[in-house]
């Protein structure tokens, strides 16, 4: 953007701010305006993203200390009716910028080079200028499709592993930055494995002035020795005897937080069914899922003359009934 525009674009009206408006209401006004009319919130449309340069051309210049001081200066030079015109028109123009650097040419003073490139710098003209979306000195500013705008932080990946207990019930943990500051982070409950926390504005700084970039923390949970999660459902095995399977019984159940619940096996129930337990799973924002206990039939790998007796004389009693003839008849088809 040539700076000889910034004498007809009112760069705080297009943002809606006053002059005075503090570092912290213009980035508040600016993020608000560019969520509204990005162009990836509004897609096609032509007039949304005309807005969406305007208001970046204008954030991109105010949010910069040098320029938005710059800006002001030759806004009211502009109020006062001085122009800058190519061509040795408009003679009393370079009078009034040379007076800004201190050199008011009107006594004959020479100037220095360097005295011109801060000059030039200011109205963009440097060979092979830079277009819109360029910041002080050529240099770009980011933003959307080269429309200007701070340039957002780079994002920091950190990692963290956390045994099975402590993701269900959630910590506030320390961890070691980049450059070995420590930070904390709240692990909510019911993290699972692999999922990733993102701390917002937390991450490398812009480099113009722009938002920071957010910390991303990827969590590993650790096993369990005992439970398993499915979804916000906890698994468990239990084993029971072929009498509790058979008669039936009342057995006690584990649960995560070291407690213990009662369940009623019912008569005949066979190996892998599931009992489920209410409200005893994992609990997150989204809910609190059941404690499911997969039943398994214990079958006893050492038994004595009695034992051993009183289980030929069940067989001899037992239905004479083949669990696996249903197996057998769809294997057939």
């Amino acid at each position: 953007m040539a700076s000889q525009d910034w004498f007809d674009k009112d760069f705080y009206q297009v943002l809606g701010v006053s002059k005075d408006v503090s570092d912290a209401d213009l980035k508040k006004t600016y993020r608000k305006l560019a969520r509204e009319y990005h162009p990836d919130s509004k897609p096609g449309d032509a007039a949304a993203e005309a807005k969406f340069k305007e208001i970046s051309e204008a954030y991109s210049v105010l949010s910069d200390p040098e320029q938005r001081k710059e800006y002001d200066q030759i806004r009211a030079m502009g109020a006062g009716g001085a122009r800058f015109t190519a061509g040795g028109q408009g003679a009393g123009g370079f009078e009034d910028v040379f007076s800004m650097f201190g050199q008011s040419g009107r006594g004959g003073g020479r100037f220095q080079a360097g005295d011109f490139d801060d000059i030039f710098s200011m109205f963009n003209q440097q060979q092979g200028g830079a277009g819109f979306g360029s910041g002080r000195f050529g240099q770009s500013t980011g933003g959307y499709r080269g429309y200007g705008g701070p340039t957002r932080g780079a994002d920091v990946t950190a990692r963290t592993t956390l045994d099975f207990v402590t993701a269900a019930a959630g910590e506030t943990i320390t961890l070691q930055g980049e450059e070995g500051r420590p930070f904390k982070v709240k692990i909510p409950a019911g993290v699972a494995d692999g999922q990733k926390i993102r701390l917002r504005g937390r991450g490398r700084p812009s480099p113009d002035g722009g938002e920071a970039g957010d910390i991303v923390v990827q969590v590993t949970v650790r096993p369990h020795a005992v439970f398993s999660r499915d979804g916000l459902n906890l698994r468990v095995t239990v084993p029971v005897t072929f009498t509790e399977a058979a008669l039936g019984a009342t057995i006690e159940v584990p649960t995560l937080t070291g407690d213990h619940v009662k369940l009623r096996v019912a008569p005949g129930t066979p190996s892998g069914r599931v009992l489920r337990v209410k409200g005893r799973g994992i609990t997150t924002a989204k809910g609190t899922g059941d404690l499911l206990a997969e039943v398994q039939v214990a079958v006893p790998a050492h038994l004595d003359d009695a034992a051993r007796e009183a289980l030929e004389r069940f067989h001899e009693l037992e239905p004479k009934e083949n669990p696996r003839a249903d197996l057998m008849a769809k294997a057939r088809g």
